[in-house]
């Protein structure tokens, strides 16, 4: 038999297609809102964005090099994803909290050859610098618009940022292909969009929210960027009240804000469609009272940044199914493996566990990341036999729901953000009066874990406002501990290693008392 005329051949795939498809058939159609005010439909979409693309190689900035996102929520943040992609290229997005430091290790380990920042942020190591809304920006529009660059499925399009357990972020490389399987899964397992949706931007672009911007330009749907740039209740509940059919991305903690100020304020809720949750735990009374407040509006997912949004979803008629027999359990999971993917429970070695067993969550498929950027150790830790060992512990059980049971690598989840506690036990050693230290979460009702630290001190001349300076200085305001807590030793085993597990226990009973 003769073989197929493609085989051998790599797949060509650009992700700026999916916009340039949407304004070919629908090019007016509304794009992109700024609150209530409509900033352009997606004819001049992928006019601007396509413009932008010509800039770059003006500059002689080739395919393949990296464009670096420093920028708070914004209309512009769309046109800028887009416009790199179109030539050829691949995003970084920063998260807009991080410390100076923080974003100029990113800056300098990426090779972004430019930086994209809105005003008032700052890029230090940026090779090239363009404030966004500035002349130069606006500058960048007066070219023709350039045709969409080849790529190929498994170039980067999408390099992230991880917060490091060794005190170094690692860069997660997403491919064409990974983020475009996330996006069919998104319709499959998440939700279906259609034109007249609209998705809202009350979490950063950065992250998640920013990743399911495909789904809607597929459909030709509606972007819908808040005039504050980021959450506020009342703010997202007007949004929805005005645009209709709203879809979000969410928090746990900006879920139970929200749900808060709706029963508070008795505000309607029909505007909202979809409220998609994750990025941590949510406790099954939490989603109960939120589904008594804003009905069967809710799906979860589960994801990591290697493998994005797309490892396991909780769908709306799991969560409305009030007649299961195991509903508790149910909604207490993170649901089923999502359609892209293979997942399962296994011991350290690999080998797969029976449904009930707790082990290490495993996930396969085009989802999984390409690895990391310029760390193949990492990446042969993490990637093993085409599986991704995603350090999270949990159970599926004979219907295969999983259940994370706790996360292995001891990462604190506050607000939707991930701090990893070694990144600031590192920053607390330094001061000459710390001894040892270790960093774990509590429970929060409202961001879900706060940082707390335990301190062994060498005699009495560190104090919580010292420590705090020094962390202000190296790492983001968020990741700072809320209390320090100064002890004579810290619990660990007979191999010397600290026991996080004891002292989280300790303040559980504080807490429960």
């Amino acid at each position: 038999m003769a073989p197929h005329p493609g085989a051998g051949k790599r797949l060509a795939m650009n992700l700026a297609q999916l916009l340039v498809r949407a304004a070919r058939t629908h090019p007016r159609s509304p794009a992109i809102f700024s609150g209530e005010r409509l900033v352009c439909d997606y004819a001049r979409f992928a006019d601007r964005a396509a413009r932008l693309a010509a800039s770059f190689a003006r500059e002689g900035i080739a395919p393949g090099e990296r464009v670096a996102l420093v920028m708070a929520n914004s209309p512009e943040y769309l046109e800028v994803l887009y416009g790199a992609w179109m030539a050829g290229l691949a995003v970084v997005p920063v998260n807009a909290k991080l410390h100076p430091r923080e974003v100029e290790y990113i800056l300098r380990d990426s090779g972004a050859a430019i930086a994209f920042v809105s005003e008032g942020l700052e890029a230090p190591g940026a090779t090239r610098l363009c404030t966004v809304g500035g002349a130069e920006y606006e500058a960048r529009f007066a070219a023709d618009p350039a045709a969409v660059a080849g790529r190929e499925a498994d170039d980067i399009a999408w390099l992230f940022y991880t917060s490091g357990t060794t005190g170094r972020p690692k860069g997660v490389m997403l491919t064409h292909r990974n983020l475009l399987a996330m996006t069919l899964c998104y319709f499959t397992d998440v939700d279906h969009v259609r034109r007249e949706d609209a998705t809202v931007y009350a979490a950063p672009m950065s992250h998640g929210a920013g990743l399911y911007n495909f789904a809607f330009v597929l459909a030709a749907a509606r972007h819908v960027v808040p005039a504050s740039g980021g959450f506020d209740a009342a703010e997202l509940a007007s949004l929805a009240s005005h645009h209709r059919n709203a879809c979000l991305f969410a928090a746990p903690t900006i879920v139970k804000r929200l749900v808060d100020h709706l029963e508070r304020s008795g505000a309607d809720c029909s505007g909202f469609k979809t409220i998609v949750y994750g990025g941590g735990p949510m406790y099954v009374a939490d989603i109960e009272r939120a589904l008594a407040v804003m009905g069967n509006r809710f799906v979860q997912i589960y994801g990591q940044g290697e493998s994005p949004m797309t490892i396991t979803a909780l769908a709306r008629e799991h969560l409305a199914d009030r007649s299961h027999p195991r509903r508790a359990q149910r909604i207490g999971s993170v649901g089923v493996a999502q359609s892209a993917v293979e997942v399962r429970v296994a011991t350290p070695e690999g080998r797969t566990l029976p449904a009930g067993e707790a082990g290490e969550v495993l996930v396969k498929g085009d989802t999984v990341m390409r690895g990391y950027w310029n760390n193949a150790e990492a990446t042969a830790q993490a990637i093993r036999d085409g599986w991704l060992y995603t350090g999270d512990v949990g159970s599926l059980d004979a219907d295969g729901f999983l259940t994370l049971r706790d996360r292995s690598k001891d990462v604190i989840i506050s607000g939707g953000s991930n701090i990893y506690p070694r990144e600031v036990e590192e920053v607390l050693l330094r001061h000459p009066a710390v001894s040892e230290v270790s960093v774990v979460g509590r429970p929060h009702p409202e961001w879900g874990e706060e940082v707390v630290a335990f301190v062994v001190a060498r005699g009495n001349s560190a104090n919580p406002a010292e420590l705090d300076a020094l962390c202000l200085e190296s790492i983001a305001r968020f990741k700072r501990p809320k209390e320090y807590r100064f002890v004579e030793s810290l619990p660990k085993n007979n191999y010397g290693k600290v026991l996080k597990t004891e002292l989280r226990a300790q303040l559980e009973r504080e807490r429960l008392t």
